[in-house]
């Protein structure tokens, strides 16, 4: 099978790989998370060592910066009240934490979740978190420009893999918010 973008060696039919997938994200492709067509998400393999963006990008090809996107583990508090969220923007962006994350969530404060606390309660690694599979309950605050795009690559749960999407059904996911503007 080829990939829809970028030219990886390997890509399949996410359901034909719920062994290379942590098992959160297994499990949300196994139990069709949402209603979502899972046939349609394609899992590429690719280097551990080159997950992070920048690096990713400069091997596998920069026109993946403008296809591809981020999910980031944020902590909205207020008062002495806590609670998790996860924003997924493009790759070329930032969540913008102070401003629209912070007024859609209704917090004083938000920051990115640690990392120990964002892998703990993902069960999915640093690097390579993704919005399919999130605890339940989690919103997951989409960046309109990444519904927009017609695939979206995106982390497959752990540092190695990448999962590529039809940008639509980011807003489909569980708990999916789709913003304008979540990302400066």
């Amino acid at each position: 099978m080829r990939a829809p973008i970028g030219s990886f060696d390997l890509a399949r039919p996410a359901p034909d790989c719920l062994a290379e997938l942590v098992p959160p994200v297994a499990e949300a492709v196994r139990g069709r998370a949402g209603g979502i067509p899972m046939e349609r998400i394609v899992y590429v393999d690719t280097d551990p060592a080159v997950a992070d963006t920048a690096a990713f990008v400069e091997h596998y090809g920069r026109e993946l910066l403008g296809q591809s996107a981020n999910c980031v583990v944020v902590a909205a508090r207020r008062g002495g009240e806590s609670s998790l969220a996860a924003c997924l923007v493009p790759s070329a962006g930032r969540a913008d934490v102070n401003g629209v994350v912070r007024r859609h969530l209704g917090a004083r404060k938000v920051s990115f979740a640690p990392m120990d606390t964002a892998v703990e309660l993902t069960g999915m690694e640093y690097g390579g978190i993704t919005p399919l599979g999130l605890p339940g309950g989690w919103p997951l605050l989409v960046d309109s420009a990444v519904v927009e795009m017609p695939y979206v690559l995106v982390g497959s749960g752990s540092r190695r893999g990448k999962l590529i999407l039809p940008g639509e059904l980011c807003a489909l996911l569980p708990g999916a918010e789709v913003i304008e503007g979540l990302a400066r």
